[in-house]
């Protein structure tokens, strides 16, 4: 039986499904940037842990891929990136860019070589050719996040180009899940089950914020992470304290009487968790425990009305029906959860505006919370499977109060 956590990926079936997506939206060429999830996804090559501040060498602009209906990558990659990043090097074709060379000329040589693969007849195209290239103008992609020199380089090349942004077809694909990437989410989110099961009795008075969002990210990685999958967040909120739910770690030690809540991901194989609990130090008080029980509700709410074909905007309006109506819906202040995969925000949003509808395969935190500084603050997260029945909880952490003493 073949392990879905550790099998290799079909990136070549993944590449078949965008080229007839490409196609069906007559894109000749698509551009993907190295340092974005898309890349991965659909070629192989990983991407580099996050940092905090930017990393970048001499033309790292033009590190990516093009990409086209039927084509195989043509991959356009400094020699750094090569060096530090594929120290294994690359199944594929390439284009290399050295310190001295004209990063532009060196994306432009490889625009053409790449287009230069499609060979043009005089006659109009065959039904075995895409679609859409009789009589039509070139159409170059790109997507939201490719750095500006990028498109404006591609404009000066080809100034009589369509360009256009390519991102609701990459992630109406990658939105859909199968079933190594469901396995590896379930992975992801069972390490941070067992951290914050092995976290959570350390959340009493006198420990520091900072203490406890350290020890989540060791255990993290020595439970098989590859990292943080965004920022761990752990702050405490209550009647003794004045700060927001805004002010995610600080060097503050934690005292009685204050709810302390967790925003944690993991990363299994590139695939990210969203998770989230509150641990009261203390014995709760009356509002505390009425708070809990409507963010708890709230997501039930919200899990209830998640079923094939609704949108992500009445997934949201479940949520704060319920908060509303409990008279807290000042502290409820953002969306109630979003899709999630390679990334730990992807589209659909489960958010007022969102109209997208909701299919099975999808993954979605969600994500309910009331924040109120001087009072109380109380978050719940969990990552759900939509199924042709509804949503799973594929987290298993339960969701009673949680107090130490």
């Amino acid at each position: 039986m073949t392990d879905l956590a550790t099998a290799p990926f079909d990136f070549a079936r993944r590449r078949r499904v965008l080229s007839e997506r490409l196609d069906e939206r007559g894109i000749d060429v698509l551009f993907l940037p190295a340092d974005q999830a898309d890349f991965e996804y659909y070629t192989g090559v990983p991407r580099r842990a996050p940092s905090f501040g930017s990393i970048a060498y001499t033309n790292h602009w033009i590190s990516g891929a093009f990409l086209a209906p039927g084509e195989d990558p043509l991959f356009v990659l400094t020699r750094h990136f090569q060096e530090f990043d594929l120290p294994d090097g690359i199944d594929g074709e390439v284009v290399t860019a050295i310190e001295t060379d004209d990063g532009r000329a060196v994306f432009q040589r490889a625009y053409d070589r790449f287009r230069a693969r499609r060979v043009a007849v005089p006659s109009a195209p065959s039904g075995e050719s895409c679609t859409h290239e009789a009589g039509a103008s070139e159409r170059i992609a790109v997507t939201g996040r490719t750095w500006a020199q990028v498109s404006i380089e591609l404009r000066r090349h080809r100034p009589d180009a369509d360009l256009v942004i390519a991102d609701d077809v990459l992630a109406g694909i990658r939105a859909i899940k199968d079933e190594q990437e469901i396995a590896l989410m379930r992975a992801s989110a069972s390490i941070v089950d067992t951290v914050l099961a092995e976290v959570a009795p350390r959340v009493v008075a006198g420990i520091t914020e900072i203490e406890l969002a350290s020890e989540v990210d060791l255990r993290m990685r020595q439970h098989g992470s590859l990292g943080a999958s965004f920022d761990t967040g752990v702050w405490g909120m209550g009647p003794a304290l004045t700060r927001d739910a805004s002010v995610r770690v600080s060097t503050d030690a934690l005292a009685e009487g204050t709810g302390v809540s967790f925003d944690f991901g993991a990363i299994t194989r590139g695939y990210c968790s969203d998770f989230g609990r509150t641990v009261h130090i203390g014995e709760p008080s009356a509002e505390y425990v009425t708070v809990h029980e409507v963010v708890m509700a709230a997501q039930e709410a919200a899990r209830q009305a998640a079923v094939p074909g609704a949108t992500g905007g009445q997934v949201h309006e479940a949520a704060r029906r319920v908060i509303d109506e409990a008279g807290y819906g000042d502290g409820f202040r953002h969306r109630v959860g979003h899709c999630i995969g390679l990334d730990v925000h992807e589209e659909p949003f489960l958010s007022a505006e969102d109209t997208t509808p909701l299919q099975p395969g999808m993954l979605f935190t969600i994500e309910p919370s009331i924040f109120l500084p001087g009072r109380v603050g109380v978050r719940v997260e969990d990552v759900f499977l939509l199924t042709e029945t509804g949503a799973v909880n594929i987290n298993a952490t339960d969701h009673e109060l949680k107090a130490n003493d």
